[in-house]
C-alpha cells in the first residue's frame, strides 16, 4: 500500500513550525503545555489531524494515550511495533522535548510508506500523556498506568497545583476515571517500542555524531517535603518569635545540594517550591518543595534520599517546625533491551550508545516489552529550557534513522 497524497513532503522541522505557536509562555519563555491544558489539547488535535491525513485510524486508550495504527492488510496487530513520544512539556520548556519524537514518527511513517516494503508487523504511532509530570507530579503517568507501575486509586487522587484531582480532569476530558489502569492484553500484543527523543546532554556534540542509541536510564525519583510552621504577620512578629518554614526550606535546599555533591555522579534538584499562603508580607504557615534525585546505582539513590530525609527533619526541628516526607515516584535504573538495541545498531552502523539521566516512557515500558531509544543531537546540551535546540538537518537525519530502524523491524528482523 502506498502513502496517500498529503501534499508536499512533510519534514520534521516543518511539522514543528506548524505547532510552534501552541503553548508559548510569555512569562517564563519557551513553552508550557501541561497535560489537558488548552495547548496540549490543541497539540493532540494536531496529531490526530496529521495521522488522519495519512489515512490512519486513531484510538484513545483507557489512560488517555493516542494510538494511530498503520495496520497490516489482514488487520493482525499481534507483535505490533510502536513508536512515538509525548506532547506535554515542563513549565517554560523547549520546543523539542516530546514533539520531536512525535513529528519524527510521522515523517518516518511517510518514508516507510514511500518505500512500500514488505512487512510482517503492524505499526502504531503513540502519544503518551503527562510524560513530564508537570501538572500532577508523577512523570510518565500514562505509561505508568498502562504498565501497572502506579495504582489507579493513587493516580485518581493526584492533584494539580489548583487542587483539581486527576480523576476530575480526566473525566472532564472524556476519560472514565474508574477505567484507568493496567492494560496487560494490549502490552502482550506489542512486540517492541522505539522512542526517538532530543538528547538532553552533550554526548553527541562531543562525539561529533547526529544520532545515538540509548543505553540506560539513570534511576530517579521525586519526593515531596512539606514543612509546617506558624503563619503570621511579617511586620508584627519579632524574629525571635518566628516558626518560619521558609527558613527551614532554604537551609534544606542548600543541604540537599551539598549531600549530592558528596556522591560522584549523583544529581539532586529542587526546582519547585510553594509557600502557603504565599503573600509578600506574610510568614508562611507551610512550605512544600519537591526533590528530584538521580544516580546510576539505585542503592546510592536510596542512601542519598535517606540522608536528605534525616537532614530535613533535623533542620525542621531546629527551626521549631515539623516535616512530612513523601515519595511521589521512583524508577530504578533501566537498561534497554539488549537484542532490540543490537538490532538498532545493525540498522544504524556507527551510531554510538549513550546513557541518559532523563526519564522516558520507553524506560517505564521496558519492564513490560522490549524497548529502545534513539537520541538526536542537541548542540548546546540544554533541555527543559527555552534554549533547548536541534538543528533542522539533524532533525531530518533522526527521522531517516528512525525509518531505517523501523523498516528492519517491520520486516521481522530481530
Amino acid at each position: 500500500m502506498t502513502a496517500p497524497d498529503i501534499g508536499s513532503r512533510a519534514t520534521v522541522s516543518g511539522l514543528l513550525r506548524d505547532i510552534a505557536h501552541l503553548g508559548v509562555d510569555s512569562r517564563r519563555g519557551g513553552y508550557s503545555r501541561p497535560v489537558y491544558s488548552t495547548a496540549e489539547l490543541d497539540l493532540r488535535g494536531w496529531f490526530i489531524a496529521e495521522v488522519e491525513r495519512r489515512g490512519l485510524t486513531v484510538e484513545t486508550d483507557r489512560n488517555g494515550a493516542l494510538w494511530a495504527w498503520w495496520d497490516l492488510p489482514s488487520g493482525d496487530r499481534s507483535d505490533a511495533l510502536i513508536t512515538g513520544s509525548h506532547l506535554d512539556s515542563v513549565p517554560g520548556g523547549g520546543q523539542f522535548d516530546g514533539p520531536l519524537g512525535v513529528a519524527s514518527a510521522l515523517v518516518a511513517l511517510d518514508e516507510l510508506r514511500r518505500r512500500d516494503l514488505p512487512r510482517e508487523r503492524a505499526l502504531a504511532l503513540v502519544v503518551f500523556p503527562e510524560e513530564e509530570g508537570s501538572r500532577f507530579g508523577v512523570a510518565c503517568l500514562g505509561s505508568r498506568l498502562m504498565a501497572g507501575a502506579i495504582a489507579p486509586d493513587a493516580a485518581r487522587a493526584l492533584k494539580d497545583p489548583e487542587g483539581n484531582t486527576f480523576a476530575d480532569v480526566a473525566k472532564a476530558n472524556g476519560l472514565d476515571p474508574e477505567g484507568i489502569g493496567p492494560e496487560p492484553e494490549l502490552l502482550a500484543s506489542l512486540g517492541a517500542f522505539v522512542e526517538l527523543h532530543v538528547e538532553q546532554g552533550l554526548g553527541l556534540i562531543d562525539l561529533g555524531r547526529p544520532i545515538a542509541i540509548g543505553g540506560a536510564i539513570l534511576g530517579h525519583g521525586r519526593w515531596r517535603i512539606s514543612l509546617y510552621g506558624q503563619g503570621n504577620h511579617a511586620g508584627t512578629t519579632l524574629m525571635a518569635d518566628r516558626r518560619d518554614p521558609m527558613i527551614a526550606a532554604a537551609r534544606a535546599v542548600v543541604a540537599i545540594r551539598d549531600a549530592a555533591k558528596r556522591r560522584p555522579n549523583a544529581r539532586a534538584t529542587v526546582g519547585r517550591l510553594q509557600p502557603v499562603p504565599g503573600g509578600t508580607n506574610v510568614i508562611a504557615s507551610r512550605v512544600d518543595f519537591w526533590i528530584d534525585v538521580r544516580h546510576p546505582d539505585d542503592a546510592v539513590t536510596a542512601d542519598l534520599v535517606e540522608e536528605i530525609r534525616r537532614t530535613a527533619e533535623l533542620i525542621a526541628a531546629e527551626e521549631d517546625c515539623t516535616m512530612e516526607f513523601r515519595e511521589e515516584s521512583l524508577s530504578p535504573t533501566v537498561s534497554f533491551d539488549a537484542g532490540l538495541s543490537a538490532q538498532l545498531g545493525r540498522s544504524l552502523p556507527g551510531a554510538p550508545v549513550l546513557d541518559t539521566g532523563a526519564g522516558h516512557d520507553a524506560g517505564v515500558l521496558a519492564a513490560k516489552l522490549p524497548s529502545a531509544m534513539l537520541f538526536v543531537r542537541n548542540p548546546n546540551g540544554v533541555s527543559h529550557s527555552p534554549e533547548e535546540y536541534v538543528e533542522d538537518a539533524d532533525a531530518e537525519i533522526g527521522a531517516a534513522a528512525l525509518a531505517d530502524a523501523l523498516a528492519d523491524l517491520l520486516a521481522g528482523e530481530r
